[in-house]
């Protein structure tokens, strides 16, 4: 007895996802498997990161598919490299993913994208910074987004171009403390930001921690020793906030911070509050609420996702990871396959200006598969809330930067 699509459905409880249905329809559909961490101290931002991939496939989903297909994004947990091989390897075997897409952490990127390769698969990176990931050469890999390269750009920039500026100094008279997480996150980022510095002419000194540290005193002591007038940081949320606390009880007040990344999220505000974040600067993603001229679409994001979800965005990770799987779903309309060769083929042949998406990236891959017209913007808490400041055609009319130096 043939059994209908509706009566299939019948028969599923109520509350299990459809993910894990697996009659003979894969055809029917593109599966796209998001390895993120959902559990552990990143939850949130993997949840978020693979919201807004849900996002964009509904988005593709409403307007009739992709090659005839729907989309359906499957979630494969992944809080370590370790994991990232396995959910990769799951999302691959048992769900019958035809492409990876990710993620919110470089060592898991490192390790799912190699296993997705020797599975014959795309592995798309939207969020992952570390440089080495397109200089690996892997050939099914490619990123939407910014690498640590453009992180560290911006921060050296905003350096010598805003605290430089508000402080009185050129860039040959301040100071920087550049301190790190020591995965390849933090290690890349830093590694570019000193060839900048020195480039520029910038005094500075490096410090590096564990992400994993619970108590990071001796990292703010250093800091404060070297008496700076900027202290920039790469971390992740937990490890930032601890810095941030720390720096507050050891009463390190440099005239700048400057936070990568991270800090920008409504969990670092409740943790050290508006009042000593007041002026922080933060080289950060693009957000929904930036000039509309520079991310056309931005807007239109943020109704989405309040739609879907009935809140606002918790960080700036997610407006990145929708555009970059847009990108990758109109390169496999391109392709008309999901075959890696035949997608990055597509890809590589985008040529899109800077402004022509949400985020306002434009879309350029060089060959490592690296999107070239794709950077972060330099934002700040200000009186609670975090604003685009840098550069200028991303900032709102009457935004300025305030409170640097900080008192």
């Amino acid at each position: 007895m043939k059994i209908s699509r509706r009566s299939l459905a019948a028969l599923v409880p109520a509350g299990i996802a459809a993910a894990t249905i697996r009659p003979a329809r894969a055809a029917e559909v593109i599966r796209i498997g998001a390895v993120n961490p959902y559990s552990g101290p990143m939850a949130q931002y993997g949840d978020e990161v693979t919201r807004c991939y849900e996002l964009a496939a509904d988005w593709v989903n409403s307007q009739g598919g992709l090659l005839g297909r729907q989309i359906q994004i499957i979630r494969g947990n992944a809080t370590s490299a370790q994991e990232g091989i396995a959910a990769a390897e799951q999302l691959i075997g048992r769900d019958k993913a035809d492409i990876l897409v990710g993620t919110y952490v470089t060592a898991i990127s490192n390790a799912a994208s190699e296993t997705a390769l020797n599975n014959g698969k795309l592995y798309w990176e939207t969020n992952a910074l570390a440089r080495d990931l397109t200089d690996r050469g892997l050939p099914n890999f490619a990123r939407s987004g910014p690498s640590s390269n453009e992180f560290a750009a911006r921060s050296v920039d905003a350096t010598t171009k805003i605290v430089a500026a508000r402080l009185g100094k050129k860039p040959s008279e301040l100071k920087v403390w550049v301190e790190h997480e020591d995965s390849a996150y933090g290690t890349s980022i830093m590694q570019e930001q000193v060839r900048l510095f020195k480039e520029a002419g910038v005094p500075h000194s490096v410090g590096s921690h564990s992400a994993r540290a619970i108590d990071v005193t001796d990292s703010i002591l250093r800091a404060k020793g070297y008496g700076p007038d900027l202290w920039v940081s790469t971390a992740y949320v937990s490890d930032t906030n601890l810095l941030l606390r720390a720096a507050r009880d050891q009463g390190f007040k440099p005239a700048g911070i400057m936070l990568l990344g991270v800090g920008d999220t409504k969990e670092t505000l409740e943790a050290l509050g508006a009042e000593f974040l007041e002026g922080v600067l933060l080289v950060s993603y693009p957000r929904p609420d930036i000039n509309e001229k520079f991310g056309p679409g931005a807007s239109n994001f943020l109704k989405l996702y309040r739609a879907k979800y009935n809140r606002d965005p918790i960080a700036p990770q997610g407006l990145n990871a929708f555009v970059g799987m847009k990108i990758l779903l109109e390169a496999v309309k391109a392709a008309g396959s999901t075959e890696y060769e035949a997608v990055l083929k597509a890809a590589a042949a985008m040529d899109k200006p800077i402004g022509s998406t949400e985020t306002g990236y434009g879309v350029k891959f060089d060959s490592k598969m690296q999107n070239t017209r794709a950077f972060p913007l330099v934002a700040q808490w200000q009186s609670g809330t975090v604003k685009a400041v840098y550069p200028a055609p991303a900032v709102q009319d009457g935004v300025t930067v305030v409170n640097l130096p900080r008192v």
